[in-house]
């Protein structure tokens, strides 16, 4: 038994998904193939974006896949560190700007 929620060796198994529903699995390592093909944006940029997204979602398989796949694709350290930030910023702001929401409720209440 492990002492941790996540095991790096799950990632390989990803595709098992499919095991327990099959025709949905399907659908969505089709679009999953079509999000990342060269279109408006290319596949390397593609690859940093899920990077950032990866932080932002804090899912451990994610950030392993495309620190590899940006990596690999010819993103510096300093690139992909900056793309963490930027993810970074997005998800504090986005608690931050929530606190507006807090203020009108409590304005309400106390009034």
């Amino acid at each position: 038994m492990s002492n941790h929620y996540y095991n790096a060796e799950d990632l390989a198994k990803f595709g098992n998904v499919a095991e327990y529903q099959k025709e949905m699995a399907d659908k969505f390592f089709s679009y999953y193939g079509e999000v990342f093909k060269e279109g408006h944006l290319t596949a390397k940029e593609k690859s940093l974006i899920a990077l950032a997204v990866a932080h932002a979602v804090q899912c451990p398989y994610c950030i392993d896949a495309y620190s590899s796949d940006a990596f690999e694709k010819g993103y510096s350290e300093s690139q992909m560190m900056e793309a963490v930030h930027v993810a970074s910023a997005i998800k504090g702001g986005a608690v931050l700007v929530h606190g507006v929401q807090m203020m009108n409720k409590v304005k309400e209440i106390g009034m």
